[in-house]
């Protein structure tokens, strides 16, 4: 079959060792590479009820079938464990321009199991791996790891494109949990704690380099249809709203909408949104859009800071969700302040959106008298030097490093942590965007908003935000697609561009394979139903579908709220239409 490479490299750490396995076309259809693929490894391979941050656990990364290909949107990469922030399945992805260098190594997935005895970087390449010491940049910072790892460690043979490299910063290496992957200085496998898996089996850095394609069905057809493709989307209004706001537009979106967390989600609306809008981001400071390889969308802000005292500060970013965690929860309304802090996580490896919430919890704990720690909302200062004590484990942070759930457990506030399965929402209150709390409740990762980014239809008045009824139904038909997107690994803000049917033309032009739509979307619920028996093999309960009673107890400010009966009732509708039992469970294969 076509499009995939039909191998896999499986790299045992521990003896630094490796071997290069054969993938059988049957294996590949099935879940079509990705996320697919990577589930149905971990479930072959990972002990039930693996410690995330022992040696058993496997580490997946993998490319999809439209990497490195002419198709737009397929520029990435994901990385598949089990999570040390939830005990439950992980799943995160990353742009940037690596994602190709990835590929060229020529394998659909690498497999990395064991642990190190010292500090490791490794070097991946079409005939397998290399090995090598890497205790001169273990406590290095992600931009130093990603160029050194670079300059010492790539292969760099004759006819190999550009190397590429995934890292962890001092977070990883330090076992927070939830530390990210890095890669491009600020391209982040963010969520879940990838990085402290990478960090608990001593891997430092991964360089990818090669000279390998994938093989397509149709090479002239698919560059026709990705010049087509272009021609039809880049005009596009959402292609035009992207490249001139990025995801910083949303700011201003979801004030107006009253479902912007503030205030450590006691408030929907941040009165002093506008200062960290993205209308001030581009009038106030130098920004550009900045896109990944193969993108017309171009949502990313590359921006230098204009004023105050980080002026100079180059970024990409910070992107809506860390103005969210930042500036919403934690009342930080200075942009070059949030843009510091959003710096300060990329180079120590920390995932901005539970930073943020962690945050604002210890600005709770401290109001309320449960810590003894000088931090208030708004003091910037005070949460940069938390973040950086998370990073090091050091006082307070070493709490706070082990998650919410262990952090809210010490500081007996349990009943005020917003969280679901151990990860905190992103910036969409559920009280008002109610299909956002089935979301939140459902997402095999925790409170995830990008398996469905069901906001997209509650914002766009596909269906009503304060409906219940029939919900569910286009919640499905929003996360059957975009498991397909996780399996291709395709970017998130090419939803309203690939559809079914156009997921079928460029597939097919790919890989041969002859199918239709309702193959497609069988394909669709055999990943969502592998992905639930992986969690519910590592101990998931029912009474973990559900939101914080927190946020069903209290109503917002404005009076919008969201009943357990309205969950109940969006849940239960959505396990009867998924075909699973009362619980949750899927039918037997």
């Amino acid at each position: 079959m076509r499009g995939f490479y039909g191998r896999i490299l499986d790299v045992n750490l521990t003896d630094r060792t490796f071997r290069i396995e054969p993938l059988p076309d049957e294996f590949l259809s099935a879940g079509l590479g990705g996320k697919g693929l990577a589930t149905g490894l971990l479930l072959e391979r990972n002990p039930a009820g693996v410690d995330p941050l022992a040696p058993e656990n496997h580490l997946i990364l993998a490319t999809g079938p439209f990497c490195g290909t002419s198709l737009w949107g397929g520029c990435r990469y994901g990385v598949f464990t089990k999570s040390p922030l939830t005990g439950l399945y992980s799943e995160s992805y990353s742009g940037g321009r690596t994602p190709e260098a990835i590929d060229s190594a020529g394998f659909d997935a690498v497999v990395i199991r064991g642990r190190a005895e010292r500090p490791t970087a490794m070097a991946v390449h079409p005939e397998g791996c290399e090995f090598f010491d890497a205790g001169e940049i273990w406590g290095a910072d992600t931009y130093k790891t990603e160029d050194e790892a670079k300059a010492r460690f790539a292969p760099n043979k004759p006819g190999y494109g550009k190397s590429g490299a995934v890292v962890i910063g001092p977070a990883g290496e330090n076992l927070v949990r939830f530390a990210v992957i890095e890669n491009d200085y600020w391209r982040s496998a963010g969520r879940t704690g990838v990085g402290a898996v990478m960090g608990s089996k001593k891997l430092k850095a991964i360089v990818f380099q090669g000279d390998r394609q994938r093989r397509m069905h149709d090479p002239e057809g698919l560059k026709a249809y990705a010049r087509e493709f272009l021609k039809t989307f880049k005009d596009n209004p959402a292609t035009k709203a992207y490249n001139s706001r990025g995801t910083t537009m949303m700011v201003a979106v979801l004030n107006m909408a009253q479902g912007f967390p503030t205030r450590y989600w006691s408030e929907g609306v941040f009165d002093r949104w506008e200062r960290i809008s993205g209308d001030t981001l581009h009038k106030e400071h130098r920004v550009q859009p900045h896109a990944c390889l193969k993108c017309f969308i171009a949502c990313g802000r590359r921006a230098v800071i204009d004023q105050g005292r980080h002026k100079g500060l180059t970024i990409e970013g910070p992107e809506y969700e860390t103005i969210y965690a930042f500036g919403g929860l934690c009342l930080i309304d200075d942009l070059g302040e949030i843009a510091h802090l959003n710096d300060l996580c990329d180079r120590l490896g920390l995932d901005t959106i539970t930073a943020g919430n962690l945050c604002g919890l210890a600005i709770e704990a401290a109001r309320r008298g449960r810590i003894d720690y000088r931090i208030d909302y708004g003091d910037a200062e005070a949460i940069a030097g938390l973040i950086e004590a998370i990073a090091a484990r050091k006082g307070l942070g070493d709490v706070l490093a082990q998650g919410i759930v262990p952090a809210a457990r010490a500081w007996d506030l349990s009943d005020l942590a917003v969280h679901v399965k151990g990860l905190e929402p992103a910036g969409y209150d559920p009280r008002v965007f109610k299909g956002m709390g089935l979301a939140y409740a459902s997402s095999d990762r925790g409170a995830c908003h990008l398996r469905t980014t069901f906001y997209k239809a509650e914002l766009a008045g596909m269906i009503p935000r304060e409906a219940i009824e029939g919900k569910a139904r286009l919640f499905i038909e929003f996360e059957d697609r975009l498991n397909i997107f996780d399996s291709l690994i395709l970017c998130r803000f090419f939803r309203d561009f690939y559809t079914w049917d156009e997921l079928l033309k460029a597939l097919t032009l790919v890989t041969g394979m002859n199918l239709n739509e309702a193959d497609l979307r069988q394909k669709a619920v055999y990943i969502a139903n592998l992905t639930r028996r992986f969690n519910l093999r590592e101990g998931l309960r029912p009474e973990q579908d559900r939101l914080p009673p927190r946020l069903h107890r209290e109503a917002l400010p404005t009076g919008q709220a969201l009943t357990v009966e309205e969950l109940e009732y969006m849940l239960a509708d959505y396990y009867r239409l998924r075909g699973w039992d009362e619980a949750g469970v899927p039918p037997a294969e």
